[in-house]
């Protein structure tokens, strides 16, 4: 164990239940990240370790890792040291962090409600300051709900920038690594060392766009407790801000809603995930958890001849988000819809709880489009954190994250 995690921080580590295991990896260089501490969502490998996912079936039937995920090689030659590795939901297949088998991590900051996932343990872990930041994966929102549920910092990458070789797939066209952390300027210092740039001191923003689709499908205490940090974001750039909806944006507008979002994304997310481990659940025969559970009969019995036109929309609406961002411009939007619900609430079949497609319609934006997206800690709900996002264009990570901590 660190010195940190042996001493004081030892009755949080129980505490979280964000851990499934601890250890220390000591730092293979020194850098940028020297005296930070990280943990490792337990989707990611780690040398001499085997990957659990969160599942213990896959944890019986998987070798130990031959080496570590390049993510968290380029951590430990930066300077950090690597503290454990945390829970996640089962095959990273969940928004909630409820996991049957290993319990629900804490959300320090609103006990009766669940952390969020599937990055549940990292947010736990960087939100009971256990650690730094935190390594999660975000392939709908794994990175980004679970940071505003337990109120910190979150971004999800532009998809493809920063390696996944040593993690698990979910989606892949959709899978990213994303950070958390506590700070906005340990989130860019970490994001600069996995990303390969140069974060700027400074972001000259040259529009803001409002998207009122987004906000329409939030809760009103949401919209609410909201409205005074996106005035201040808007009021910081002195930039122009505009208010914007999907339907204005095209010449078919019938197909521009984000309910059509939320399914295209779930059409092509479905597809890729039984591809991905269909065979090993037919083989293996895993013991689910109830939600993961219906999770994966619904992917096998999936139609998957929607695939096609689902791709198809998927490029009309990232060519849309390309039109609408220029290099100098952002989209700012709710990260979730309500503050995190509490334990226990939340029904096993997504068809038919409106938490998940409410959700997933606004995570599935930065998804489609291939879009960096920051979440950040602005406000309350209920006694309970929420979040606001910000967009850049495909790419332009650096310069969102100068736009981030600028305004934090």
């Amino acid at each position: 164990m660190t010195d940190k995690i042996r001493g004081q921080s030892l009755c949080k580590v129980k505490e979280s239940g964000a851990f499934i295991r601890v250890m220390t990896i000591e730092p293979k260089g020194s850098g940028p990240l020297n005296g930070l501490s990280f943990a490792v969502k337990d989707l990611m490998d780690v040398a001499g370790l085997k990957t659990g996912c969160g599942n213990p079936t896959w944890l019986k039937t998987h070798p130990a890792a031959a080496a570590n995920a390049v993510c968290v090689d380029q951590l430990l030659f930066a300077g950090a040291r690597c503290v454990g590795k945390t829970f996640t939901d089962e095959l990273a297949f969940g928004l909630d962090g409820e996991n049957a088998h290993y319990g629900t991590p804490l959300n320090p900051r609103a006990p009766d409600r669940v952390p969020g996932g599937s990055s549940s343990g990292s947010a736990s872990a960087v939100a009971c300051g256990i650690v730094d930041f935190a390594l999660g994966t975000d392939t709908g929102g794994s990175v980004r709900v679970p940071a505003s549920n337990c109120g910190i910092f979150g971004l999800r990458p532009s998809h493809g920038l920063i390696s996944v070789a040593g993690v698990n797939p979910l989606a892949p066209s959709f899978d990213t690594v994303g950070i958390l952390a506590r700070s906005c300027d340990v989130l860019a210092a970490v994001a600069s060392v996995l990303l390969g740039r140069d974060i700027p001191a400074t972001a000259a923003v040259e529009r803001v766009y409002l998207l009122k689709d987004a906000f329409e499908i939030t809760d009103e205490d949401v919209r609410e407790a909201l409205a005074a940090p996106v005035e201040r974001i808007s009021n910081h750039f002195q930039a122009k801000t505009r208010t914007v909806s999907l339907r204005d944006l095209e010449e078919d507008p019938a197909e521009l809603d984000l309910r059509g979002w939320y399914e295209t994304y779930c059409r092509i997310q479905w597809a890729e995930i039984w591809s991905c481990h269909g065979a090993w659940v037919e083989d293996a025969k895993p013991e689910w958890g109830p939600r993961p559970g219906m999770n994966f009969r619904l992917v096998k019995e999936f139609d998957r001849s929607v695939v096609p036109e689902a791709v198809r929309r998927r490029e009309a609406y990232h060519n849309l988000l390309q039109r609408l961002l220029g290099p100098r411009d952002l989209l700012c939007i709710p990260t979730t819809p309500t503050p995190a619900p509490v334990k226990g609430t939340l029904g096993i079949d997504r068809r038919v709880d409106t938490y998940f497609s409410r959700t997933l319609s606004l995570t599935a934006i930065a998804g489609i489009g291939r879009l960096p997206q920051v979440t950040l800690p602005v406000a309350a709900v209920q006694g309970a954190p929420i979040g606001v996002s910000l967009l850049a264009s495909q790419g332009n990570d650096a310069f969102l994250l100068a736009a981030a901590r600028s305004v934090m």
